[in-house]
């Protein structure tokens, strides 16, 4: 990047300090950049989608020329490591020592939970990837903006396509043994009971589990499919091991196991695969065309929820702070106008709700081969997807978020 917030203070500040002083403290604010930061995940098992994070943001300030409402934007990118306590560190580096005005990321869950303190005491409008569910929920945090999903948001729908669509009647589900996980097998879940289905065995693995095969010999095997809620790139680890197994039940994914980034990885076994996200590279409108484009010309290969989900958040800070004019030292001003968004964007028509989750379209994707390359096709939408699906949001918060233990197991059997 060739704009650095540090070169051009030392190079400038001593000239441009002693012109401003004559100035309101607003103005010479306002001739300064905005500091943009973005919190991702470079090492680990979720490295691949935190890698694509900033290629997805970056992006979208070159198309912008770094300028948003009249000003240049600084970025700084700071890597958690996926480690919790190191989340809340690097944040706290970004809002005390960059100054950052607003932060994209974090990429999981866990992290969210534990920056939420820091985030609501700093007053830092923050636009996770993370799925967190509480965070827009029973816990709301006033400063979260989140344009991607809750971490059930597209398990809803998967799971009423299973049983409304393919009549599906009872079902297995494995997922990583850490928020997120629990949070979207849960939603599944419920939806799919509520529909008649039954959930009838659901397994955890370690997010660093080294193998798989443990569990995918207790899969039972009279089921019409198995849920997948896994992260990173975890999902493609196991399918692969299920194909080696050679298990013919179906696989259907949450928004991240059949992810771009892994099934480009895969190979025709993967072929008819169903999954659930609110992104999919195929997704035929003039905004996803231009950036899959410029995806592709960059990395040769298509973007992902991780990538697509930075270039959205660009999109939302982009038309906030072009309705302020560029004035976003105003906390509370800025973090108005950022949840009052109602924009078309590479995922479709967004808005936001009283709690600053998203509502927008999510799409039911089957795995396909298109120019020698797997790509997901999408073959239904979900229009307008709320966080609490079709239930009442007051009787949906009286409930337990969703856990490792939440729904309760029914018959299983």
């Amino acid at each position: 990047m060739a704009f650095n917030r540090r070169s051009f203070v030392q190079a400038a500040g001593a000239a441009a300090g002693a012109a401003a002083l004559g100035f309101p403290a607003i103005v010479r604010a306002q001739s300064e950049p905005i500091r943009l930061g973005l919190l991702t995940i470079k090492t680990g098992a979720l490295a691949s989608g935190g890698i694509d994070m900033e290629r997805g943001l970056s992006i979208f300030l070159k198309e912008k020329n770094y300028t948003m409402g009249g000003r240049k934007v600084v970025l700084t990118v700071a890597d958690s490591g996926g480690v919790p306590a190191q989340a809340r560190t690097k944040l706290q580096e970004l809002v005390e020592r960059d100054r950052v005005q607003a932060v994209v990321g974090p990429l999981a869950a866990f992290e969210a939970l534990a920056m939420d303190d820091y985030i609501r005491t700093a007053q830092i409008p923050t636009l996770p990837v993370a799925g967190a569910e509480d965070m827009t929920q029973r816990k709301a945090n006033p400063w979260f903006v989140r344009a991607t999903s809750t971490s059930a948001q597209c398990g809803h729908p998967m799971a009423d396509y299973c049983a409304k669509q393919l009549k599906y009647k009872r079902m297995a589900a494995i997922a990583d043994d850490f928020a997120y996980g629990h949070e979207m097998l849960g939603g599944f879940q419920k939806v799919f009971e509520d529909a008649g289905g039954t959930l009838v065995q659901k397994l955890f693995s370690p997010l660093n589990a080294p193998d798989y095969g443990s569990y995918i010999a207790q899969l039972k095997p009279d089921v019409d499919g198995v849920f997948l809620g896994f992260a990173g790139s975890n999902g493609f680890r196991f399918f692969k091991q299920v194909n080696e197994y050679g298990l013919k039940t179906p696989m259907l994914g949450g928004m991240t196991a059949f992810d771009e980034v892994a099934v480009r990885n895969m190979g025709d076994y993967a072929l008819g695969s169903l999954s659930s996200c609110w992104y999919t590279a195929q997704l035929d409108n003039p905004i996803n065309r231009r950036f899959v484009a410029a995806y592709r010309a960059d990395n040769s290969y298509d973007p992902g929820q991780y990538a697509a989900g930075t270039y959205l958040y660009g999109e939302v800070l982009f038309a906030a702070i072009e309705a302020l004019k560029g004035r976003i030292e105003d906390k509370q001003a800025f973090i108005k106008a950022l949840r009052a968004v109602r924009v078309d964007t590479l995922r479709g028509p967004i808005a936001f709700d009283e709690f600053g989750n998203v509502v927008g379209n999510i799409y039911i994707r089957k795995v396909e081969r298109k120019d020698g390359r797997l790509v997901n096709t999408p073959v239904h939408t979900y229009s307008n997807v709320s966080q609490f699906w079709t239930y009442d949001p007051k009787e949906f918060l009286k409930q337990p978020v969703y856990s490792r233990d939440w729904p309760p197991m029914k018959a299983a059997t």
